[in-house]
């Protein structure tokens, strides 16, 4: 009898990456409009990828089996 292949979190794998070091990597969200009312340092931060922190790193692996 075969295994039962685990099912990735499509929401997870369209939105994270996870790097050759293991860590993960996302671009955060609310930056493409209402841009006005945003700062400068705000819309400069968020146009840059950031990391996961480790404290969730592993929920985080776990809906990324095949990663």
């Amino acid at each position: 009898m075969a295994k039962v292949k685990m099912k990735t979190n499509r929401t997870a794998a369209k939105r994270l990456k996870i790097t050759a070091k293991g860590k993960i990597k996302y671009y955060k969200g609310g930056v493409s409009h209402y841009s006005t009312k945003k700062s400068s340092k705000r819309k400069r931060q968020g146009r840059k990828a950031k990391y996961a922190p480790e404290t969730v790193e592993q929920k985080l692996k776990k809906l990324l089996p095949y990663a």
